[in-house]
């Protein structure tokens, strides 16, 4: 989650949503996500909503953070009641932040707790958090499951010390094979998240990091290229000439034979930086983003959606308690997507996906778009000729190119 907020239009202190957000809500899932803005160490290269837990004081402190989150949910309660939202199970709990196991494992399942007797929990729903493979120990993740987590995302990122090194993370990559046991020790599926294009960062350096995370056979692996962001510590460093910068072409070799092993291993890609072990691994909380279903996020700079409406929390810890303790909605600003805006969204996001777009969504520019893609290499003719828009290897590579050639004009 970016740490820098979009503007918007000014949201109203009861959060109360507009009568449009009740069309179609009986088929659209509900989700929930919980931000924690807690690092031990800011890592160079993030520009989230993150601090050090001794930045924070007062209803944003560590302590008090779960009792201040649990606040936010009573009033998302209010606020969906006022604006005639039927209450709908949670399909998918994401934690995210920051590190959210940071905060004790009791305080998260707090959370959780309170989230379940609040709206309940499809069966079978997905519950994940993210975890940094130094924020948790054998115990904890036990506590995590027993409270009805059923995933853990941990931030690996390489598996090799001098790019850990570049990246400010805190573990040693001895580390990672202990967390992931641990995990599976307690029930809990396991994901790694992974970072390619580090300054500094060879090819075989790369390899060894794939060959590694795949060699602990997690159900999922995210891997993402490197982008640096203004004002980032990794910025300045490039800027200063004391690390590289990053190469496009590099990164493009580095996706390629992430594909390649990753595939090789039996794992499926099903968005562009996301592979699963099987369909069921797939993580339903990002894919529910992706299709457009309705989300509350709490916490400092959370975003949340629900039926076409957008909204994003006030993004310092300290304004986002004030707010909640004055019993006023945290929401910094919101916008209200018209029909037009949510189709471009629904084509950008969903022609990044496994499964593909359907092409009878297009345009007339889009599907005239599609013989050339074809041509170019970038769209799997078969599925093509089914009806689907599934972009190839190449096409992956290029996505952003292939999303505006099909977008409407």
């Amino acid at each position: 989650m970016p740490s820098v907020l979009p503007l918007g239009d000014p949201a109203p202190a009861d959060g109360v949503l507009p009568p449009q957000v009740l069309t179609g809500v009986e088929h659209r899932k509900f989700g929930l996500y919980v931000h924690i803005p807690f690092c031990a160490v800011r890592c160079g290269y993030c520009d989230f909503n993150t601090y050090t837990a001794t930045e924070l004081g007062g209803g944003a402190s560590q302590d008090a953070y779960a009792s201040t989150a649990i606040s936010e949910l009573d009033f998302a309660v209010k606020a969906l009641e006022s604006s005639s939202v039927p209450a709908r199970p949670l399909s998918t709990v994401f934690f995210g932040g920051g590190t959210p196991t940071l905060l004790p494992a009791e305080d998260l399942a707090r959370i959780l707790r309170s989230a379940v007797g609040t709206w309940g929990l499809e069966s079978g729903a997905e519950v994940t958090t993210e975890a940094n493979p130094d924020s948790v120990t054998p115990e904890s993740l036990k506590l995590l499951a027993d409270a009805g987590f059923t995933r853990v995302s941990f931030g690996m990122q390489s598996a090799v010390p001098h790019v850990l090194k570049v990246l400010d993370r805190t573990h040693t990559p001895s580390r990672v094979p202990l967390v992931v046991q641990w995990a599976r020790d307690a029930g809990l599926a396991v994901s790694l998240d992974l970072i390619y294009g580090t300054p500094g960062e060879s090819m075989e350096d790369w390899r060894v990091s794939l060959e590694t995370a795949l060699s602990y056979e997690p159900d999922h692996i995210s891997a993402y290229a490197l982008i640096v962001e203004d004002g980032t510590k990794l910025a300045a460093q490039i800027r200063r000439g004391e690390v590289p910068g990053i190469d496009d072409d590099d990164h493009a070799a580095k996706y390629e034979l992430a594909d390649e092993l990753i595939s090789a291993a039996g794992m499926a890609w099903y968005e562009v930086s996301n592979w699963a072990r099987s369909p069921e691994q797939a993580c339903r909380h990002n894919l529910a983003y992706w299709r457009g279903d309705d989300w509350w996020g709490v916490g400092p700079g959370a975003h949340s959606h629900i039926g076409g409406v957008r909204w994003w929390n006030v993004k310092h810890p300290t304004a986002y308690a004030s707010r909640l303790g004055a019993g006023s909605s945290p929401a910094a600003g919101r916008e209200t997507l018209d029909p037009d805006t949510r189709e471009v969204e629904r084509i950008m996001l969903e022609a990044r996906l496994g499964t593909g777009l359907a092409v009878d969504a297009l345009d007339g520019v889009g599907r005239h778009a599609m013989a050339g893609l074809i041509a170019d290499g970038l769209v799997d003719p078969i599925q093509a000729f089914k009806g689907r828009l599934v972009l190839t290897l190449k096409g992956r590579l290029l996505a952003d190119a292939v999303v505006r050639r099909i977008l409407p004009d």
